[in-house]
């Protein structure tokens, strides 16, 4: 099985998930978009949802497949979030513990997630581990806020480097207009701390260590698609 065809597996599974009249959260990157995908093709059926969607990107999927995709503030409370992961790891009795951002879209992935009464998360196998940070902690800033922001990450151990587009034209912009420091700050031993951390630095908008708010993945390997909660 391909990253693609498990990232569509999964995606299905979730689509399945939606009842008739649900308030549905829609997340970003390209597991969320097959996701969103298989959630058309039930809504061409006849299914009746309302969305939300974490980034412009998934709502201007989300409305070309027919879903009604509204704002945070028409529908601010929902019945279930799905989105993917960069990273996936399980803390025995407080949760599953995320890093998220690799799209660039962390900030708000975190507001509709916490709109939401469900967040379950989909997954392929390579995104779980035993503990984060292999992946790049993602930490959303105030553009004007770098040259303070930048070097107390550093202080703090967690090697911080502006994301650049990939044509090299300059940094990756947030759909809030701001930018992205990617840390590379390997095994996180303690996410509570490494966050608190984070969010005590001013300038800092938001992070990318979602902790405890899923209370599910999907996680499609090569046996199908399986559940892991804490």
């Amino acid at each position: 099985m391909t990253q693609d065809q498990a990232k569509a597996l999964v995606g299905e599974r979730a689509a399945r998930m939606v009842e008739d009249g649900m308030r549905v959260g829609l997340g970003t990157g390209t597991t969320s978009v097959m996701f969103i995908k298989a959630l058309g093709e039930r809504v061409k059926d006849g299914l009746r949802i309302r969305c939300v969607a974490s980034s412009d990107a998934s709502t201007a999927l989300g409305r070309s497949l027919g879903m009604e995709v509204v704002s945070l503030e028409e529908l601010p409370e929902l019945d279930l979030y799905v989105d993917g992961a960069d990273e996936v790891a399980v803390a025995p009795g407080v949760g599953l513990y995320l890093i998220k951002g690799g799209g660039a879209a962390l900030l708000r992935e975190k507001i509709v997630a916490s709109a939401a009464d469900r967040f379950v998360c989909v997954v392929d196998e390579s995104k779980i581990v035993k503990k984060l940070g292999k992946f790049p902690l993602p930490v959303e800033i105030i553009k004007m806020a770098r040259p303070l922001v930048e070097p107390r990450l550093a202080e703090l151990g967690l090697n911080p480097k502006l994301r650049m587009k990939q044509d090299g034209s300059g940094p990756v912009l947030t759909d809030e207009n701001n930018w992205i420091l990617d840390c590379a700050c390997g095994v996180i031993e303690n996410p509570e701390e490494t966050a608190a951390e984070i969010r005590s630095v001013i300038g800092v908008v938001e992070h990318g260590l979602f902790l405890g708010m899923a209370e599910m993945a999907l996680v499609a390997g090569e046996g199908g698609v399986r559940e892991i909660s804490a």
